[in-house]
């Protein structure tokens, strides 16, 4: 059986664009999520999205996985990005349809 870091990495190498947030894309739990998935759908952009509430292993190995405390948290081409706010900054700032291109 896979590690917990072992399935987020497939999940992560497996999808150019993921979203590991609370809820999902059509309905988010919490208004980071919520935000976060505003920003990728106002883009247009498709993605992959992973409701850390299904499993609490997901849900704290995440963080580890990318060293970053909050959720949401979005990789790109298997890189962490950041939460809402950091998406929010790039995506007032063109950064992240940059990224997307």
């Amino acid at each position: 059986m896979a590690t917990t870091h072992e399935r987020i990495d497939q999940i992560v190498k497996g999808n150019k664009i993921v979203l590991f947030m609370k809820g999902t894309q059509q309905f988010p739990m919490c208004g980071f999520s919520a935000r976060a998935c505003a920003i990728l759908q106002d883009m247009g952009v498709q993605f992959h999205d992973v409701n850390v509430l299904d499993d609490d292993e997901i849900r704290q190995g995440i963080k580890e996985y990318g060293n970053w405390p909050t959720i949401p948290q979005l990789y790109i081409n298997h890189q962490l990005v950041g939460g809402s706010d950091i998406m929010m900054e790039m995506y007032q700032s063109g950064e992240l349809q940059e990224l997307l291109k």
